[in-house]
């Protein structure tokens, strides 16, 4: 039985699912009760507020007592929460893999959800193309957003190729650069006014408030990469190059056309992300995707994905995400200072680093060890 299970998840996302058990175990044990609203849906699929009938006849609002974590709203909260960087995680974890780093994709996220704004408010109710057939304006809008999206990673993954600049400077440099393309295309405004039924769409709900689309988006995502890393000889190409390049080149690899495709990709994992989060919220502006960097790279690392490179999965990123959005939510439930959030989120970075290096050292003494 431990065999089959090993063989269907590995090591590494065993490990991880034992850690979410754990800190959901932690949350509701320590996280507290609190009283809620009930709502019910009615047959137009809107959420009303139940009354209660008092002894006096009057009609009161109901309250129900619930654990502060584990309640239909939080985890459905939690969900969508860690849809959107997770979807980005999954693109920046396979760069990660390859041994590069993307330090741009909360920039490119920002600029692909402003382009893409634009184009939806030219579509809706009170722009010019109000009056386009249905599904026009957000095919274009999609397209115009995911497009920009893989623009800002090929631009990255050229640079890296052509100049042979570490992925680190070149990233570092398109994250300002595409975060002033963002300010400068917008002016520092907000950019709303969507056609309703792509906000309709995106926010469509089920159960306590649970968004399908962004959990189905992130899924699907996820399995693509999986299907990616570990069935494609293209993404062993990536784990080959990231193992160790020079080998990975001897061996008749084509380096620069695998490290382009990688950045594409984390590139279009951005512009999905953006895209969902401008049918959700509604609006962009250029600050948007501020700090995700740390956040993706996090759920990269924290998933199992070594700087190194060479090692990871989509799977353990996804789960990573999710450890990390754990985290974030349990500084809430717990009360504690929102100022020590990104400090708590880093030490949390270091410390699964200095777990992958520990591991690192650990595999390589074994090996030496069993060498004659």
């Amino acid at each position: 039985m431990v065999p089959r299970f090993r063989q269907v998840f590995g090591f590494q996302e065993s490990g991880l699912v034992l850690i979410v058990l754990a800190l959901g175990a932690l949350l509701t044990a320590f996280s507290g009760r609190v009283r809620v609203p009930e709502f019910t849906r009615g047959p137009d699929g809107a959420r009303h507020r139940v009354f209660v009938t008092d002894a006096a006849g009057g009609r009161t609002p109901a309250f129900a007592t619930r654990n502060k974590f584990l309640n239909g709203q939080n985890l459905a909260q939690l969900a969508k929460d860690t849809s959107f960087v997770a979807i980005m995680a999954v693109g920046a974890g396979i760069v990660i893999i390859s041994g590069g780093i993307d330090l741009s994709v909360g920039a490119i996220y920002a600029l692909a959800s402003v382009v893409g704004a634009l184009v939806l408010r030219h579509y809706g109710p009170n722009g010019p193309g109000a009056g386009a057939p249905a599904g026009v304006g957000l095919l274009l809008g999609a397209g115009a957003g995911i497009g920009t999206a893989l623009l800002c990673g090929l631009f990255n993954g050229s640079l890296i190729v052509a100049l042979r600049v570490h992925p680190f400077i070149i990233t570092l440099g398109a994250m300002a650069i595409i975060r002033g393309l963002a300010f400068v295309i917008t002016t520092g405004q907000s950019v709303g006014g969507f056609p309703v039924g792509f906000r309709q769409l995106v926010r469509y709900e089920v159960g306590d408030g649970l968004s399908l689309m962004p959990l189905a988006v992130m899924l699907l995502v996820m399995a693509a990469g999986w299907i990616f890393l570990s069935r494609l000889a293209t993404g062993r190409r990536v784990y080959a190059i990231g193992g160790n390049e020079l080998a990975a080149r001897f061996s008749g690899i084509r380096i620069g056309r695998v490290k382009l495709g990688v950045y594409l990709l984390s590139g279009l994992s951005a512009g999905v992300a953006a895209l969902l989060s401008l049918g959700y919220y509604g609006a962009a502006t250029s600050g948007d995707g501020q700090g995700y960097e740390l956040n993706v790279i996090a759920a990269a690392v924290v998933g199992g994905a070594s700087l190194a490179g060479g090692r990871g999965s989509a799977v353990g990123v996804v789960l990573g995400a999710l450890i990390i959005q754990m985290i974030a939510s349990g500084i809430v439930l717990l009360s504690i200072d929102q100022n020590y959030s990104q400090i708590i989120i880093g030490t949390v970075v270091i410390a699964a680093v200095a777990l992958d290096n520990f591991n690192t050292w650990l595999g390589r003494r074994r090996l030496s060890q069993k060498t004659p």
